[in-house]
């Protein structure tokens, strides 16, 4: 289907980072909300995502998520679900301060995919609850000498750019359109029916989304590296 090219193009855009950069960046994805039901973050962990079927990275929560979704298929209906992508190890200068910025790339990539409807980079939304002073993300020099940030609310991108730090992405998937339950519509000729689709769905397709999401990074950032080496050698 159409988002196997892209899974396929994230793979060789890996391969493209590593051969310019001579190191990998780490990309990493996971599913932190399915519904209304969210993970505990003390409980995040990695290694966790790739041993259940819903790259969930808090194994306590996996067992209830698979209840509500299956309580919700067998009412016909569907949920949504929010992802988290984040890339480690990302060079910094890469993108541009007014046009061609590396978030403006992120988020018309992520946005690109089949039922996403909201992308946050770093604190996203939750930022209009911080002051200018909090949501600063201070720079300061270490003993060593080398140049640190006090947070990453911004999600590793400034002014455009990044900054050196973790590449931090969110998205929302909305639920799956197409349900079982009879819903109200219109048909051919202005006439108020209902309609229900048949046939086997997904009750979250956000669930099957992480690779995608995790593609699209990969190949925006190898983009970013090929222009950013054209530009400055």
């Amino acid at each position: 289907r159409e988002t196997a090219s892209r899974v396929a193009a994230g793979a060789v855009a890996r391969k493209v980072i590593n051969h310019i950069l001579k190191k990998d960046i780490l990309i990493q994805g996971a599913v932190t909300q399915v519904g209304r039901l969210a993970i505990n973050p003390r409980n995040f962990n990695w290694k966790d995502v790739r041993k259940n079927s819903f790259f969930c990275p808090d194994k306590k929560i996996v067992k209830i998520w698979e209840e509500y979704l299956t309580a919700t298929r067998k009412k016909g209906s569907s949920l949504g679900a929010k992802i988290i992508v984040n890339a480690k190890n990302v060079p910094a200068g890469l993108g541009e301060p007014v046009y061609g910025k590396l978030d403006t790339e992120l988020a018309a990539a992520m946005m690109s995919i089949n039922a996403v409807k909201g992308v946050e980079i770093g604190s996203g939304n939750d930022s209009v609850e911080l002051t200018g002073d909090q949501n600063s993300d201070e720079l300061r020099v270490n003993k060593r000498k080398k140049i640190i940030f006090s947070s990453n609310n911004s999600g590793g991108i400034l002014g455009g750019i990044s900054s050196g730090q973790d590449i931090d992405v969110s998205i929302t998937v909305k639920p799956t359109s197409s349900i079982l339950k009879s819903q109200k519509t219109i048909n051919d000729r202005f006439k108020n029916t209902t309609i229900s689709t048949k046939g086997r769905h997904d009750p979250c397709v956000g669930l099957r989304a992480v690779p995608i999401a995790e593609a699209m990074m990969a190949c925006v950032l190898a983009d970013q590296i090929m222009r950013n080496k054209a530009q400055c050698g």
